[in-house]
């Protein structure tokens, strides 16, 4: 208690002892004076506080091309996925390029490396693994908070030379398909005119079921045996490649003021994808 606090208590008590109550109001008003306010009539309700964050900007519909992610594949597949999904299907979403880079399975560099020279994001991987990182997370959060059985897998090192390694994404892949789980694994295409575009290339290890379509629906989808079939989708990983890394996509995930945002978007779409497929 402060000093001059505790001697104002002392004096109040002196002035108790000598005058009563009333003396003792008169000579020691309180030190704060209380505003008065007649309880018969009602109070103004304070004036609502302004929201302290601004509602994010409504994410474009899709569309061929799309608005946000470009042009779709110009391989379309023919496939259908008819298998039934069951609501609490196990979903894994791994990082494509995520345990090859400094080899030649390590991703595209993106246009602005490539033809702008700009600075890597991060100069221990190529731009498309790290923002096939960044679009990982953002689908295992959002998906979460949407009620799906979701989950990542990345592998602890950025380069493993060996393709049988356990830690691998293909030998990972490799056994928990063969468990029952559900493989997106997660990639940007290269810039024209080199890349093909949006769009799933499905697995060929199983019967292509509901969430195949309602992702190829969302995307576009290439062929099923693409390239005579890919390593990953022989293991049981469908890929997606959200879009060719190329402007103006590229640019709104480089520009801080646009990146949080174009990111949420991309995730909203993977997962509003993966909801309807268990539906």
């Amino acid at each position: 208690m402060a000093w001059h606090t505790w001697s104002h208590q002392q004096r109040c008590g002196t002035h108790l002892s000598l005058g009563g109550l009333a003396l003792t109001l008169l000579l020691c008003p309180a030190t704060t004076a209380q505003p008065r306010q007649n309880w018969l009539t009602s109070q103004p309700k304070p004036a609502p506080q302004a929201p302290t964050t601004v509602p994010a900007t409504q994410c474009p519909a899709s569309g061929n091309p799309d608005p946000l992610l470009g042009p779709r594949t110009r391989m379309p597949g023919r496939w259908i996925g008819r298998g039934a999904v069951k609501p609490n299907q196990s979903i894994v979403v791994m990082a494509g390029h995520a345990d090859s880079q400094a080899m030649a399975s390590a991703g595209t560099p993106g246009f602005a490396v490539d033809k702008r020279r700009q600075a890597p994001m991060d100069p221990r991987m190529r731009d498309e693994l790290y923002w096939n990182l960044q679009v990982q997370k953002a689908v295992v959060r959002l998906g979460r908070t949407r009620g799906l059985n979701i989950s990542a897998y990345t592998p602890p090192a950025l380069t493993i030379r060996n393709d049988e390694d356990p830690r691998t994404n293909w030998s990972q892949a490799k056994t928990r398909s063969a468990r029952g789980d559900y493989i997106l694994e997660i990639h940007f295409d290269a810039y024209r005119p080199y890349g093909f575009g949006s769009g799933l290339i499905p697995a060929i290890n199983r019967p292509l079921n509901a969430l195949d379509e309602s992702l190829a629906k969302a995307f576009g989808r290439f062929p099923r045996l693409f390239r005579n079939g890919l390593g990953g989708p022989r293991r049981g990983i469908g890929i997606l490649e959200i879009a060719m890394l190329e402007p103006p996509l590229e640019n709104k995930l480089r520009n801080p003021s646009t990146r949080s945002q174009t990111l949420e978007c991309i995730a909203e779409r993977v997962v509003n994808a993966l909801v309807q497929g268990v539906s």
